[in-house]
């Protein structure tokens, strides 16, 4: 549906008349990473506020969190408390509301002196924006508080709530997920701001995320019968955990190939011509200062990645059974069991482009920056998931162009100055007109 195009250039204008104030926000975020960012979500909470939010700060510690079909390794998660910042706008009473949420946790500070500017002070050359943490994801919660001030100048419907939500996501900080579960957050939609990683900026909307699941074998052997320091000798004699993990890798490869047979879903089918994958992304034996030594016992660890349609605990019951089945026909295996450790696992979730929600919002793309943004069904794990997942609310994700993430070793980390500001833009157009527009798709 066409966005008005007086509504358009509205939003487009307010968005540059105030572009100062929030490159100013913007920049305090990314200069509060030299300490470690602690008073990030005190300043989102107190803009949230000056622009007339209800506003409140919601401290909860992820191994709390009331998860539905997800899960982590109790060794894996943060053993501290964590911080999120709710800010309300509009009608508390209303029918219809929306979840604007990004998270406001960067990359710990690492090697700044790689990068070649100030890491932590807002660079802007040649129409990009640099700084540390600003593509993963302080643009999304600096837009996110731009927001309140765009929509007051051209009208928030009455019949409107909007929830935005700051809330952690780094190593398993739950931070989404504690507010859908815990502290009453809830919405009819949700959009996720954060650049987009993929390269395409506003050229696509994350709109499907494969489940995942990550899992460690460990495998025993025994060493040969000898109190020599130097065992290569009788190495013939020992049992190689080497070999064993090398049985059971060959299980779940087949496993693999059965799969991929097996589980086929469209969007992933067209995008990348597999719907389900295995890899396998770590393996340690041995001491590196012990050579002559007989291992006595190897761990690898893999990744499973699965499309909507399947379940996480599904997934993981067809991983133990091919560990199990694989394990029962060695005569070593069969008597010391390999030990299956599932480290963290994630539940798919998908929105069809032709819903009211993704073709809402890529209309509202569309109309900002005159190309409407294709589907990326690749971001898999992503935290589009979360509302969907916990509380069954349809989530995208969009973003501007951005590169040199951290994350992936980089330095220099930016994002697209012109499509930051579209971003806000397109968001505020999103929310104005989705009452309206989403009645009429329906």
């Amino acid at each position: 549906m066409p966005v008005p195009t007086e509504l358009v250039l509205k939003a487009k204008n307010v968005v540059e008349n105030r572009q100062d104030e929030t490159l100013a926000l913007l920049g305090a975020l990314i200069a509060d990473q030299k300490t470690g960012g602690g008073n990030v979500q005190s300043r989102l909470a107190g803009r949230f506020a000056e622009s007339g939010c209800r506003v409140e700060t919601i401290r909860y510690r992820p191994e709390d969190v009331s998860l539905v079909d997800e899960f982590a390794h109790p060794s894996l998660l943060p053993d501290h408390e964590q911080t999120a910042v709710v800010a309300r706008l509009g009608n508390p009473d209303a029918q219809t509301r929306i979840l604007v949420f990004a998270h406001p946790d960067a990359e710990t500070v690492n090697a700044p002196e790689s990068w070649s500017r100030d890491p932590f002070t807002l660079d802007i050359r040649d129409g990009r924006m640099h700084g540390w943490g600003i593509a993963d994801d302080l643009a999304g919660v600096a837009a996110m508080a731009a927001l309140p001030a765009v929509l007051e100048a051209i009208a928030l419907p009455s019949d409107v709530e909007v929830i935005f939500a700051s809330a952690p996501s780094k190593a398993l900080a739950r931070g989404t997920a504690a507010l859908l579960c815990d502290h009453g957050v809830d919405a009819d939609v949700a959009v996720y701001l954060h650049p987009a990683e993929s390269g395409a900026g506003l050229g696509e909307i994350k709109g499907l995320s494969s489940g995942h699941v990550e899992f460690s074998v460990t495998v025993a052997g025994r060493q040969p019968p000898t109190t020599e320091p130097l065992q290569t000798a009788l190495a013939h004699l020992g049992i190689d955990p080497l070999e064993k993990a090398q049985s059971l890798i060959a299980a779940l490869r087949r496993m693999d190939r059965e799969r991929a047979e097996r589980i086929r879903h469209p969007v992933l089918e067209q995008a990348v011509q597999r719907s389900t994958n295995l890899m396998i992304s770590h393996m340690a034996m041995g001491r590196p200062k012990a050579l002559a030594r007989y291992p006595q016992g190897a761990i690898f660890s893999a990744a499973l990645s699965f499309p909507p349609g399947e379940t996480l605990a599904s997934v993981c019951a067809e991983i133990e059974t091919t560990i199990k089945a694989a394990a029962e026909g060695d005569e070593w295996l069969a008597v010391h069991a390999p030990e299956l450790t599932f480290l963290t696992g994630v539940s798919p979730s998908e929105v069809d482009p032709d819903a009211p929600l993704f073709s809402g919002l890529a209309d509202c793309v569309a109309s900002v920056t005159g190309e409407r943004p294709a589907l990326n069904a690749l971001h898999t794990g992503s935290d589009i998931r979360n509302p969907f997942v916990q509380k069954a609310i349809p989530a995208v994700g969009f973003g501007a162009l951005c590169g040199n993430l951290t994350q992936n070793g980089f330095s220099d980390e930016w994002v697209d100055r012109s499509e930051f500001l579209d971003m806000i833009a397109a968001t505020a157009l999103f929310i104005a007109t989705w009452a309206g527009a989403s009645a009429t798709r329906t």
